[in-house]
């Protein structure tokens, strides 16, 4: 039978960045240098959500002033 941790004991999860167990004094992270290369991720943009834009048409345009064309 395996030790399982007493339930309501929260799980430790491994470091984000390598896998690695985390450590109390890095948390989430196993290392300082997993800390500072989640954080380059974050101010390069690699973390970001892509997102598509879409043009609008001149009837959003005129919907956006009040004008409806049908008028």
């Amino acid at each position: 039978m395996s030790a399982l941790p007493p339930p309501g004991t929260p799980r430790a999860r491994p470091c984000p960045t390598c896998g690695a167990p985390q450590l109390a004094a890095f948390k989430p992270f196993c290392s300082k240098r997993c800390a500072q290369v989640d954080l380059h991720r974050w101010l390069s943009g690699a973390y970001r959500i892509p997102v598509v834009e879409t043009d609008t048409s001149d009837a959003d345009a005129d919907a956006a002033d009040g004008r409806r064309e049908d008028s």
